[in-house]
């Protein structure tokens, strides 16, 4: 038996995803995000499908991401979100840098002047993330310097909020405020419209005046809303968004596994590390062969389920580094070898990564690329 988990992806419900995304912004174009290897669904596989459905472009975080898609032959524009270290590789692989200061503008110059021709580049403004982005008093002197270099054409400009899920709408409105201001200075002394974005997943769902003329999702095209990720009650996948119409996401990861053994034992046995489950009760508990090293954290220690036969079964004791036990007392007919799932859908019955983000004390971004990255991936198509 193989350790661990099997992420199995359904790409379907990645194109599905796509067209609720389009649907909101009235087919603006989408810059698909699959950096951290598309959220731990496998970026290479995801992008295919994504390039099938006609996506706009891919955003990725570094040059080796990009690199990677492009070796496995996907010819989608690419914009790089942050990696501006290796200047060589956006003309060897034609990917979009996003830069977010004059000396990168300069490199990326120098270079284009070498080889002759132009390179396109988006330029980060600092809005309020604190984090990356050209700011202070001289970001139109900045822009301005930028789009006057030769071999650079200025062909785009972005932002970031710095709420993933938009919770507090007011400081998201400021940002938007920063952007479109500079967004229009530079645009009035250039004499013509720069292509700008802002709009994450949240944003598309709810903001839509962050539109603009593209929107950037990432959480979204994986089946799943930033919005009160942290809920104590668990939001649905049906939203309301800025549309009167319901979208329904669809979650594209079901992660499942097998039992490894199932164990009889009596009232008051001690279960893993620390003792801290005691049967009461004369118990079944199935053994499943993977732990918090295949991404599966010990916050669920006691404190998760899994689905067995469609029903959900407690995780009892704490999670192992390579093992997981579970209660299947109540579960009859359960053998070992039987498939189990740790998130996703089983009969009627389904676990979410927004819920186990909440018994982590997380955000399903973390729950979906730490299982999905630990993970054996396999992927289908089913609508």
């Amino acid at each position: 038996m193989n350790r661990g988990a099997v992420a199995e992806i359904n790409l379907s419900a990645i194109a599905y995803n796509l067209q609720s995304v389009r649907k909101i912004v009235k087919n603006r174009p989408v810059i698909a995000v699959v950096k951290a290897d598309a959220y731990g669904h496998g970026a290479v596989e995801v992008s295919k499908k994504l390039f099938e459905e006609k996506v706009s472009f891919l955003a990725v975080a570094f040059t080796g991401e990009a690199i990677e898609l492009r070796e496995a032959g996907i010819k989608s524009p690419i914009i790089v979100l942050f990696d501006t270290g290796y200047i060589k590789e956006f003309f060897d692989f034609k990917l979009i840098p996003v830069i977010y200061n004059v000396d990168t503008a300069s490199s990326l110059s120098a270079e284009a002047k070498k080889k002759n021709i132009i390179i396109k580049v988006h330029v980060k403004i600092d809005t309020g993330m604190g984090r990356l982005g050209l700011s202070g008093n001289h970001i139109v002197n900045d822009l301005i310097k930028i789009s006057e270099m030769e071999g650079i054409e200025l062909a785009g400009l972005l932002s970031h909020f710095s709420e993933a899920d938009l919770s507090d709408r007011s400081y998201a409105v400021l940002q938007l405020k920063r952007f479109n201001k500079i967004r229009e200075t530079i645009s009035k002394i250039l004499k013509r419209k720069i292509f700008s974005h802002i709009a994450n997943s949240a944003a598309v769902l709810t903001f839509e005046d962050a539109h603009l003329d593209a929107v950037r999702p990432g959480l979204m095209l994986y089946g799943y809303s930033p919005i009160n990720q942290k809920s104590e009650v668990f939001p649905p996948t049906e939203l309301r968004t800025t549309s009167p119409e319901l979208i329904n996401l669809m979650p594209a990861m079901k992660v499942k596994t097998k039992i490894l053994c199932i164990r009889n034992v009596p009232s008051g046995t001690p279960i893993s590390y620390g003792r801290t489950f005691i049967t009461k009760r004369p118990s079944r508990i199935g053994v499943l062969p993977l732990g918090y090293a295949d991404g599966y954290s010990r916050f669920f220690s006691n404190n998760a389920e899994v689905l067995v036969e469609g029903r959900r079964v407690p995780v009892v004791g704490r999670i192992c580094m390579d093992l997981t036990m579970i209660d299947l007392t109540d579960v009859k007919g359960v053998k070992e070898n039987d498939e189990i799932v740790i998130m996703g859908k089983q009969g009627d019955e389904s676990i979410t990564a927004q819920e186990l983000a909440y018994k982590a004390n997380t955000i399903p971004y973390e729950i979906l690329t730490s299982l999905g990255n630990k993970s054996k991936r396999i992927y289908v198509e089913t609508h």
